[in-house]
């Protein structure tokens, strides 16, 4: 039977979300009373200690699971100081405690729009499934070159031969910084779609803050025309987290709340959208 588990990217960024006055501490225990899986975002900006990692387990209960970003200088987003193995290390050992509590879900590495399609950059990310051995590992990319019509069998056959699994993406097509939704499964232990809206218009501005970016409120209808892809996925998948990322002020949450509502009035059998642990 596979699992669908719906959850948000960052659990701090919710406007309106949290008990006025909670502390930040509790905010993950608070988050995961609503759903069963969050994707890190901090883990992107600074080497986050392994305390950090033990406290998030010891916060959320038995079942919950996270997906974590790496470190910006692993997926080639500081064009200052490219990708060093010692930094590698240090980022995957850190991520221990989610190992022994069972709640590490997928090493989610997405690359920027200047990461485009080559052997050498292909090389890299073989190279990303030696330090990570034993986990799951999810690829998203942002240059349209990856996934241009004759070449996604072969970047797909290769994931799918280094058990890398293929992130799908909601988002803005709007030039090469865009990629296309691609159904393909090529990790079969885990797929991971990302919602990111479709603010068309503030997908390639500079803005002060990311939510900027993805200031954007699913439509039912939108997130319906997603329920079949999702049962798609799901045939072929053990599991598959849907992870919304228009973090402008509360709209992952609540476009999280109804993709999950959703999914449970029309699933299919085999399949079971897991439910938020505080329910």
């Amino acid at each position: 039977m596979a699992r669908i588990r719906v959850g948000t990217s960052s659990w701090s960024q919710h406007t309106d979300f949290y008990p006025p006055g909670l502390p930040s501490s509790e905010q993950i225990s608070y988050y995961a009373r609503f759903f069963p899986v969050v994707e890190v975002n901090s883990t992107f900006y600074v080497l986050v200690s392994t305390r950090n990692f033990e406290l998030w387990a010891e916060r959320t209960p038995p079942d919950f699971i996270f997906d974590v970003k790496p470190y910006r200088q692993l997926t080639w987003h500081d064009r200052k100081t490219p990708p060093d193995d010692d930094v590698m290390k240090a980022f995957c050992e850190t991520l221990q405690p989610l190992r022994d509590a069972q709640k590490l879900g997928a090493v989610h590495f997405q690359f920027p729009p200047w990461f485009q399609y080559s052997e050498k950059n292909m090389d890299y990310i073989k190279h990303v499934r030696e330090f990570f051995q034993g986990d799951e590992l999810g690829v998203e990319f942002r240059h349209r070159s990856w996934l241009t019509e004759d070449r996604v069998p072969d970047v797909v056959k290769t994931l799918r031969e280094n058990h890398i699994g293929l992130t799908v993406v909601d988002e803005p097509q709007l030039g090469s910084g865009s990629v296309p939704t691609v159904l393909e499964v090529t990790d079969p232990d885990l797929v991971i779609v990302r919602f990111h809206g479709r603010n068309y218009k503030k997908w390639y501005a500079k803005v002060k803050e990311t939510g900027e970016r993805f200031d954007y409120l699913y439509s039912e209808d939108e997130l319906r025309e997603w329920v079949p892809k999702v049962s798609e996925l799901a045939s072929r998948a053990k599991e598959v987290h849907l992870l919304f990322n228009n973090n402008a002020q509360n709209y992952a949450v609540q476009n999280g709340q109804q993709m999950r509502m959703l999914l449970e009035e029309e699933r299919p059998a085999n399949v079971e959208v897991v439910p938020p642990p505080g329910s």
